[in-house]
Formats: C-alpha cells, sequence, structure tokens
C-alpha cells in the first residue's frame, strides 16, 4: 500500500493524472522528469540541483531506468540516501567529464586594446583577463554526437567559451558579452565558431536554448540590456568587425527563423481604445520544476483561492509525499521557467500583483508585456531589415521594417506613458506597472521610439521623487535580475540586490545603437569624465570589485561593487553604506560576460581611467537613477 501511495504522489507531481498536463520540458525520463529526477534532487544530495542533471550516464537510459526501477521497488520507492549515491556513482560519471579543454586558435599575446590603458596595474588586470579566454575555451567530445541519449550535453560541432565556474556549458546571453570581447581580443574564428553552433541549434530546434543541455531546450533567453535576442546582434557585430557579408548571406534564413520564435511562439494580443496590438512576452507553457532547480522548485507552494494547494513532498516517506497538485502548480512552474527564459529570474518585477507579492509563488511573468523584450524584438527587426537590403532583397527587407513600425505604435499605444518612460503591461488587470525598473528605458537604447521629445521627458521622469525615492518601494535600489530562486532572503528576491555587467554597460552607452540618441556627454558628468562617470557608480562598479580582489584578479559573475547612500528599508542593513556582494555559488576566477564587459570598459575609458585608491562613492539614495540618467546624453542645440 505505501509504494502504491508513493505512485500516486508521484503521478501527480508530475501531472500525469489531469488531462489538462502541460508537457516536461524534454522527453528524457531522466534529465527533464520522472521517478529517478525526482527521488535523487529531493534528497538533495548536492549544494546545486544542476551538478546532477549535468550527469552523464555510464550506460544507456534504458540499462539506468531498469536498475532504478528494481532498486526503488526493493525500498517501497523510498530508497535510503547511502544507496541513492552509491547508485549514481556506478550509473553516471562527472558533471563536465564529456568536455575537454580548449585553446582557441586564434588567441594572440598582445591585442591592441590593452596598449590603449594609461594605468599599468590596469593593464596588467586586462592582460590577465585576455589570458583567461584560454582556460575558458572548451569542446565536446565526440561521444555526444554518436551516444547523445546519455547525455544531457546537447552537442556542438565547433569549440566555444564558456562563463565559467560550475557553468561548463555555454548560455545564450552571456555568449553575447563573451563574443563582444572575443572580437575585442582579435579572435573572430573563435566568434564565428561560436555563432556557428547558435545557427545549428536554430536549425535544430527553432530557436536557440537558455542553455546548452536538454532539460532548457523549451526556453530561449532573452538577456537584460542591452541586446536583442542575442544571435541577431551577434551576426552584427561579427559582419562589422569582419566583414564577412558572405557568412551573413548564407545564414540570413536561419536569423529570421530564431526571430520568427519569438515573433510567433511568444505574442499576444493587446486591445487600447477600439484597436488590437500585438507584442510579445515571455511565456514557457511547460510543466513540472525545472530539473536544474528541482528542488527548489517543488518546494514553492501556489496559495491562492479554490485551487489552493499544499506541496509537502518527502522523498524517502513510504506514505504520501504530497496533497494535491493542480493545474494551478503546473501554472506556476511553468510561471517560474519563463522568468528564467526572462533573464531576470527574480525579480519583484515578475511578482507585482500577486496574491503575495511578497513571495516567490506569486510569480506570473507570462502576465507582464515588458517593455526591454519588445524594444529588443523592435532592434533586431531593424537589424533584420537591413540585413536583408544588403543583397537587394527589398521585399524581406520591407517586411522587417514594416513590422519594427507596427510594433512602435504598439509600444507608444500599450507602454508609453507621459511620465517620461515605457511601462511593463499587466494582461490580467489591463493596466501600466508604474512601479521603477531599470528596463523602463530601453526603448532609448535601442533607439525605438519615433517622437524625439521623450528624450526630455526621460530624465524627468528620473528626477521624479518617485524614482529618486525608491528605496521606499518594496523592491531596493537595485532591481536587476539573479539567477536561482534559493538566493530569496527574507521575502525579497534577491535579484533585487544584484548589479550585473550588462546592466552596468547600458548605464555606460550613450545612446540607441541607431544614433538616435547620439550627441555630447551627459550633462552630469563633469568636464574630463566619459559620461558614464557621474556619480561614480561605474568607476566604483569596475574598481572595486569587477571585482577587482586583491591583486586585480579576475571579475565574478556580478560585483561586489557599488555603495549606496541608503540601504533599502527592511533589508536587515544596518550601515548607512552598504556593499552589493556575490553569493559564494558564483564566486569564481573569471565569468566570462563579466570579464568581457570589464575589458570594454578598459578598452572604451582605460586612456582616462587610474587604478587609484578604492573610495565610496556618494550617489543618489536609488542607484539605479544614476545609472539611467548616465545614460542619457545632451541633444545638438
Amino acid at each position: 500500500m505505501p509504494g502504491r501511495a508513493f505512485m500516486l504522489c508521484q503521478l501527480l507531481l508530475l501531472g500525469l493524472g489531469s488531462q489538462g498536463a502541460l508537457p516536461p520540458p524534454c522527453d528524457s525520463r531522466i534529465y527533464c522528469y520522472g521517478e529517478l529526477l525526482h527521488q535523487v534532487q529531493m534528497a538533495k544530495l548536492y549544494q546545486d540541483d544542476k551538478q546532477f542533471v549535468d550527469m552523464p550516464l555510464s550506460s544507456t537510459p534504458d540499462r539506468v531506468l531498469q536498475h532504478f526501477r528494481e532498486l526503488a521497488a526493493r525500498h517501497n520507492h523510498s530508497i535510503p540516501t547511502p544507496l541513492l549515491r552509491a547508485f549514481i556513482q556506478e550509473h553516471f560519471q562527472a558533471a563536465g567529464q564529456e568536455l575537454q579543454p580548449w585553446t582557441p586558435e586564434d588567441w594572440k599575446d598582445s591585442p591592441r586594446f590593452l596598449q590603449k590603458i594609461s594605468d599599468p596595474k590596469l593593464r596588467i588586470w586586462g592582460e590577465q583577463l585576455h589570458q583567461l579566454w584560454k582556460k575558458l575555451g572548451k569542446k565536446v567530445k565526440p561521444e555526444v554526437l554518436s551516444h547523445p541519449e546519455q547525455f544531457s550535453l546537447l552537442y556542438s560541432e565547433h569549440p566555444f567559451v564558456v562563463p565559467g565556474g560550475c557553468f561548463v556549458e555555454f548560455y545564450y546571453w552571456d555568449s553575447y558579452w563573451v563574443m563582444e570581447e572575443l572580437l575585442l581580443s582579435e579572435m573572430p574564428e573563435t566568434v564565428k565558431g561560436m555563432l556557428q553552433n547558435f545557427l545549428d541549434l536554430v536549425r535544430l530546434y527553432g530557436h536557440v536554448p537558455n542553455g546548452a543541455h536538454v532539460y532548457s531546450l523549451q526556453r530561449s533567453q532573452h538577456p537584460p540590456p542591452p541586446p536583442p535576442p542575442p544571435l541577431t546582434l551577434m551576426m552584427h557585430s561579427y559582419v562589422a568587425h569582419t566583414n564577412d557579408t558572405a557568412f551573413l548571406r548564407d545564414n540570413i534564413g536561419t536569423l529570421a527563423l530564431e526571430l520568427d520564435f519569438w515573433t510567433e511562439h511568444r505574442n499576444v494580443s493587446v486591445s487600447s481604445g477600439r484597436k488590437s496590438y500585438v507584442l510579445n512576452h515571455y511565456s514557457v507553457p511547460y510543466g513540472g520544476p525545472r530539473p536544474e532547480s528541482y528542488s527548489k522548485d517543488a518546494e514553492v507552494r501556489h496559495l491562492g483561492g479554490a485551487g489552493t494547494l499544499m506541496l509537502c513532498v518527502r522523498p524517502r516517506s513510504p506514505v504520501c509525499c504530497c496533497l494535491v497538485i493542480t493545474g494551478d502548480q503546473e501554472a506556476l512552474w511553468a510561471e517560474l521557467k519563463a522568468g528564467a527564459e526572462s533573464g531576470w529570474d527574480f525579480s519583484s518585477r515578475w511578482l507585482v500583483k500577486g496574491p503575495n507579492p511578497n513571495l516567490p509563488s506569486s510569480i506570473r511573468t507570462s502576465k507582464l508585456v515588458p517593455v526591454d523584450l519588445n524594444a529588443f524584438l523592435c532592434q533586431a527587426e531593424e537589424l533584420m531589415s537591413d540585413f536583408y537590403s544588403r543583397p537587394g532583397n527589398d521585399l524581406q527587407a520591407t517586411k522587417y521594417r514594416n513590422m519594427r513600425e507596427q510594433r512602435l505604435a504598439a509600444m507608444k499605444a500599450i507602454l508609453w506613458n507621459e511620465k517620461g518612460a515605457w511601462f511593463d503591461y499587466d494582461l490580467e488587470n489591463r493596466r501600466k506597472n508604474l512601479e521603477f525598473y531599470p528596463s523602463k528605458l530601453s526603448p532609448l537604447w535601442s533607439g525605438c521610439f519615433s517622437d524625439p521629445g521623450v528624450v526630455d521627458k526621460a530624465p524627468k521622469y528620473l528626477e521624479s521623487p518617485a524614482v529618486r525615492e525608491c528605496r521606499t518601494f518594496w523592491k531596493p535600489d537595485l532591481d536587476l535580475l539573479v539567477r536561482d530562486p534559493d538566493l530569496f532572503s527574507q521575502s525579497r528576491p534577491a535579484g533585487d540586490f544584484s548589479a550585473w555587467p550588462p546592466c552596468e554597460t547600458l548605464s555606460s552607452e550613450e545612446g540607441g545603437s541607431s544614433g538616435a540618441l547620439s550627441g555630447p556627454a551627459s550633462p552630469h558628468a563633469s568636464e574630463g569624465q566619459p559620461p558614464w562617470y557621474w556619480g561614480g557608480v561605474n568607476r566604483g562598479w569596475l574598481l572595486s570589485g569587477a571585482g577587482v580582489p586583491a591583486e586585480l584578479g579576475a571579475g565574478s559573475a556580478k560585483m561586489s561593487s557599488l555603495r549606496a547612500e541608503v540601504a533599502p528599508a527592511g533589508s536587515g542593513i544596518e550601515s548607512e553604506h552598504y556593499v552589493l556582494s556575490e553569493p559564494a555559488l558564483y564566486e569564481t576566477e573569471g565569468f566570462g560576460w563579466t570579464n568581457g564587459v570589464v575589458l570594454m570598459l578598459l578598452d572604451r575609458y582605460g586612456d582616462r581611467l587610474s587604478s587609484g585608491t578604492q573610495t565610496a562613492f556618494r550617489v543618489p539614495q536609488c542607484l539605479t537613477t544614476a545609472l539611467l540618467l548616465s545614460l542619457l546624453p545632451r541633444l545638438p542645440h
């Protein structure tokens, strides 16, 4: 009887007991769903759930599953932890075994940008970061191609550069930053190979998954500022650097397929007045917990109304492991996946207007139309129109130009507010979310606006009391992003405290790629300072962490860097000044996108930066205000 009860709970947990169940994220009964995955992940054998689902099999999936079923049956489907560990040791290999080190053949000792760095210490630091490309190079072993069923890793024909640390595979949006700085390091052949890997994934799956594993197949990943679906911008950067128009011509159709994924599978209709507009949102309609964060997702309870459930997972109990798993729980898991797809996992941005906005169970990512996603898709459409116009394909060029015009009209009607910014639109409550996030002004970066007057309104919005006093909001000063839900602290997403390199880059850009905001440096910058210097925010970020360790070491995933004048209310931080610090999970020698962004800043401002003594910079009460004000240059008179 206990075994039957456990099996019933398994069916409920997997969503198989409901006709309306969402499909699993992939068809692997080891890496994406099933009793084996559930027992191992809920036993919490590893600090990070990702470790197990990254482990290759030692034999065929059928053989592994057969041995597991026999073991589970002998123990009433409640396998003791020592036996579970022994089973994994026998039937799985250590994560990362399917990859081998690779040194890029086009790496060179002294790329030109290093000579532009005037400060000797910073130049040494730049050289150290440049050396890391050799350490972060990987190549997939041929066994992954010949026996793909034994690996969760997706095969890639060409070598690539990984983020670093526990992230030994490539990630979609991380790779954009890596590739930008590989070009700066004069390594175009490495970039071309990485581009070819992404193009192959689009041909196979219709889009680029957010990571190179089967459990990520149903999620793409749209980054936080700045790039659009990065493949389009990756190609733009590569062609601008190499003038390899033949490569663009051969792959332009694949680029169109990737953009089609977003416009066709992530679209939503929104009405305003008597008109309907089509915009895009994040949505991952697949069930079950995320395999790489399984135990964390399984412990998130859906609370609310008639559909209330309590999820009490007890993997080693022969009695019932849970109460009722309903479509509501499946929907919650789908929303968590959508949050991961957004790249803002997990921010208060996706929790507003939920049943309890202090809890991750209130996440409702797919119910919001994000400003930044649509701004970046708008930019991608502009790039695609340009790509097609080069060989004289006027029909396709016009198609994407018209798509961009339609999106501009929709963004103005649905997302723009005369306060001076664009705001996420709440589909359920049919209103804009007027709280402040850095994404509100992303159309300025992408150049996706038709009225030049918005540039005058944006600074006024940023200087308004509602924004300057953003510490009084539910979210604290920096509401950017974080990768993992276990970093929620005191019912507050750790994403609200994170200073990630891409968002720092947003603050250092002078204007949109279309040139709509080109002009002199920010009026807030002192004479002779770069536009991002105002308030010392980016300089503080660059010099006190990027995180420069004691001897100017390599950067970590995000920086232990920014000092704020006022700690967020209720944050538990007593000091008047606080430093954002990097969770131990991400502390690692070299993190691809951090290295990339630091090299970009050293290239751009290396002739003006000095290592100096690190000091606490006084910045406005809301750091994000400083970052975004530095984005806005003064228009020519």
